[in-house]
């Protein structure tokens, strides 16, 4: 950190965690609505008849995001390529950016530590860095020690002005901290998206990590909100609103540190989950209105009983190998084959890339697509 100015760098909040004083008169407004329109989206995902429609795209959306809230820049579009050309081997990664193989990682790692759940493991500190070794376990992140947790002091800075702007907690207390944390978590009776709130905070301030504690710090979020039942599967995620508004976030945080301004950052929090739930449901409402659509021209345009298959099959991968449609969409080979002919014909899929040798072509959904690129 040479050369670089600690002026108005702000100091990690020793012995302020948890708070004692929250001003609930200040923060119940913003911690009802917040919990209405989570409830909401809850709801509408407990009554669609496939929510994976909308969540393989919600679930897309947020790694892109969240990456590219730390320099890792990537697309829906090649994410969904990957995913359509199943890259599982070390060889085949090669030819990937390796940008997108990093926001992959977010997706698995999201995702395993999900089953990890499901199987009984509670949300620890063993998760959270079996969760940080496999989103490190490739690429920028490989040389930054994966699932281990710091052992030098860590700054955030703003690298183009050379300003530090906070710094965490030492690697001393390090371990005090995260117990301190996970004690809170555990025990405390906070209502629940306080807690989610006060719990990413005080992750992010404490920084445990050299690399990957934002990606860490927003994946919380979700498994905390999912482990407590507030929501009936892990599928709500913040990002987007963080990244809108991601000098604020920022701001804000560091304002406890500075301050101890725990209520200002408890109404961005809550306000970034309201926000987030009424733009899903509205994504929600986007997508189900477009599948009722396509489900009438699927109909009238393939004519067949397995038009819904054809329809269902699309929707969950609008980028898509011929060959993985013709044989994992439950439809006969011939009858699928004929399907993407005549979807072309009428323009409702797009050809990304020809087929070329053994190599087959590569489709995409464009009207799905449209709504949800991020």
């Amino acid at each position: 950190m040479q050369n670089m100015d600690f002026t108005n760098s702000v100091q990690y909040h020793y012995e302020k965690f948890p708070p004692k004083d929250l001003n609930y008169n200040e923060i119940v407004n913003s911690l009802l609505k917040a919990t209405d329109a989570l409830a909401r989206y809850d709801q509408m995902l407990k009554n669609m008849h496939n929510s994976e429609i909308l969540l393989a795209p919600l679930r897309n959306q947020e790694a892109v995001i969240s990456s590219r809230m730390e320099g890792t820049i990537s697309t829906m579009d090649e994410i969904l390529k990957f995913e359509a050309d199943n890259e599982n081997d070390s060889e085949k990664v090669k030819n990937v950016r390796s940008e997108v193989f990093e926001t992959i990682l977010y997706q698995r790692a999201l995702l395993n530590a999900q089953k990890a759940m499901i199987d009984g493991y509670p949300l620890s500190q063993h998760l959270i860095k079996t969760l940080h070794q496999q989103l490190l376990s490739f690429g920028r992140g490989a040389q930054k020690s994966p699932g281990q947790y710091k052992v030098e002091q860590n700054y955030l800075a703003d690298k183009i002005k050379q300003k530090v702007l906070f710094t965490p907690i030492s690697p001393e207390k390090l371990n005090d901290g995260l117990e301190k944390l996970f004690s809170y978590i555990k025990e405390s009776s906070d209502p629940i998206l306080i807690k989610t709130a006060l719990m990413h905070l005080e992750f992010e301030a404490l920084h445990p990590f050299q690399d990957g504690n934002g990606r860490i710090g927003r994946m919380l979020i979700t498994l905390l909100l999912w482990s407590s039942g507030t929501i009936s599967e892990p599928h709500f995620y913040v990002s987007g609103y963080l990244e809108e508004h991601k000098d604020e976030y920022i701001d804000t945080m560091r304002n406890v540190s500075e301050n101890n301004n725990w209520d200002a950052w408890c109404i961005f929090f809550l306000n970034a989950i309201e926000k987030q739930a009424i733009r899903n449901l509205e994504i929600a409402e986007s997508i189900k209105n477009l599948y009722e659509e396509m489900k009438h021209v699927f109909s009238d345009t393939l004519s067949s009983k397995w038009s819904v298959n054809a329809l269902d099959y699309i929707f969950t991968n609008p980028i898509f190998r011929n060959n993985r449609f013709t044989s994992k969409s439950g439809i006969p080979g011939p009858t699928a084959a004929r399907f993407t002919r005549m979807l072309l014909d009428k323009e409702l899929l797009r050809t990304v890339e020809e087929s070329s040798g053994r190599r087959p072509a590569l489709y995409a959904f464009e009207p799905l697509l449209k709504l949800v690129r991020v």
